[in-house]
């Protein structure tokens, strides 16, 4: 038997009960990084759940009980256990898991276009699969990161005139995810608080006795949707604006003659103080887009925002006119001539770029600065190459290769983008003397022939 949460009147024990035992179904649309994990958590503790996607493939996937995503420990062998069991089911047509769901959970990306404004394009198309299978009682939960007031000026009055259920007569709720990739099991399973926010009391109810099931953490109610959605997104832009401070303080460490890095330590030691990391600069596919969910979303001007988001864009070509400032000074050219974005000693250079994903150990681009560090080293004339173990260089303006292919390249320079665990392994002493550019002062190249310039330390 199937049934609804949102406007029951049974006891909350009841409902709860409800839930654990697969009365109450449930569709996750979107089964990538961070869809899959979570829909495989609302599987294992309610056995009955749909999960949608529109690459076919994925669906086929899960419904082997084999899983698509890499790097997540203890998810396939959770996606396999669910499946065989039946608790996972996984469909490309939305519209029919919809028609056969009572709770709807929504964790697709929502990105920006080429002008930088938010594109809710498939967070809308899966809010009209929804309508077209939508009931009374039925609650709508958005994991998916979007603009402040997007639930509450767009997905639900989308919701309603394409379904014709009365607005009061379904449910709408926020639930941030808040998941990083790697770790996503256990932080769905409460590695934090979980937020929730309805658009009304009784989404919020609804809301906070589902995920009071599935987390092993507190929930964490708040007024409505969108004071949900700004947690998320405010979460985002502290972060970046957090490591902008940081980059902006290591391009200081030069004309200060200190280690910022150093600095930075031991400002952290007093408990009011947290500055992040520096480095090459930020990348994957929440920090970079969230800016926008204010600034090209909202009418109130934001410029710390705007400016935090032009501190870290700028960090690629910082680390690029690092390597010219290296090559300079090894050709015994004026140190000052460095910056020159003509291309100056960079041009007809090779270098080698380590690292093409966002992140170590994680096989995700968007945004990636080390992409960013190979155009720009294109755009000033070098011969880039790119070595990177989760990735190849498709799109990428540089040669991939092999980690164990670089020392055979007589190569001038290399960046270290991306700290991955396998360039451990580098044999520098098979090199001839190089400038080194680290972005994330990981290498200890002390006592050898390469200059060596690390972000936030400066010239070795």
């Amino acid at each position: 038997m199937s049934r609804s949460l949102y406007g029951a009147t049974a006891a909350p024990a009841t409902q709860r009960e409800w839930f654990r035992t697969g009365e109450v179904p449930v569709a996750v649309y979107g089964l990538g990084k961070m869809g899959l994990p979570l829909a495989s958590v609302y599987a294992e503790n309610t056995g009955n759940v749909t999960g949608v996607d529109v690459d076919q493939s994925v669906v086929d996937a899960v419904n082997a009980g084999e899983c698509h995503i890499t790097g997540e420990p203890d998810l396939p062998e959770l996606v396999a256990s669910l499946s065989e069991r039946g608790a996972l089911t996984a469909t490309t047509d939305g519209a029919a898991a919809a028609a056969e769901a009572s709770v709807h959970v929504v964790i697709v990306p929502t990105l920006v276009d080429e002008h930088n404004d938010p594109d809710l394009s498939v967070v809308e198309s899966v809010a009209t699969d929804i309508a077209d299978g939508l009931t009374p009682g039925d609650l709508v939960v958005v994991e998916s990161t979007v603009p402040p007031r997007t639930c509450e000026d767009v997905l639900a009055p989308l919701v309603a005139e394409e379904s014709g259920v009365p607005r009061d007569a379904f449910g709408v709720a926020f639930c941030p995810e808040r998941t990083s990739s790697g770790q996503a099991l256990q932080d769905v399973r409460g590695t934090h608080p979980k937020v929730v926010g309805g658009i009304d009391d009784e989404s919020t109810r609804v809301a906070e006795l589902v995920y009071a099931e599935l987390v092993d953490n507190d929930v964490i109610p708040v007024a409505d949707t969108t004071t949900a959605e700004a947690v998320k997104v405010f979460e985002g832009l502290y972060r970046d604006a957090n490591i902008a401070l940081a980059n902006e303080l290591a391009r200081l460490t030069d004309e200060l003659g200190i280690e910022v890095r150093d600095a930075i330590d031991a400002a952290n030691t007093q408990p009011y103080c947290d500055i992040h990391r520096p480095g090459p600069g930020v990348g994957g596919h929440c920090i970079p887009y969230y800016p926008y969910f204010v600034l090209n979303w909202l009418e109130t001007d934001a410029p710390l925002v705007a400016k935090a988001r032009e501190v870290n864009d700028a960090m690629p070509g910082f680390v690029a006119d690092r390597v010219g400032e290296g090559l300079a000074a090894r050709d015994d050219e004026a140190a000052s001539s460095a910056y020159a974005t003509d291309g100056g000693a960079v041009a007809d250079a090779s270098v080698g770029v380590l690292g093409l994903t966002y992140r170590a150990g994680v096989a995700e681009t968007r945004a990636s600065p080390g992409i960013d560090v190979c155009e720009h080293l294109d755009e000033r004339g070098a011969t880039v190459y790119a070595a990177d173990p989760l990735v190849d260089a498709e799109g990428v303006p540089a040669e991939h290769v092999d980690v164990d292919e670089l020392a055979a390249l007589d190569l001038d320079a290399v960046v270290l983008a991306t700290a991955h665990e396998e360039f451990d392994a580098v044999a520098w002493d098979d090199f001839d003397p190089l400038v080194v550019v680290d972005g994330h002062d990981v290498l200890d190249l002390d006592g050898s022939d390469h200059r060596v310039y690390t972000v936030g330390r400066g010239w070795a």
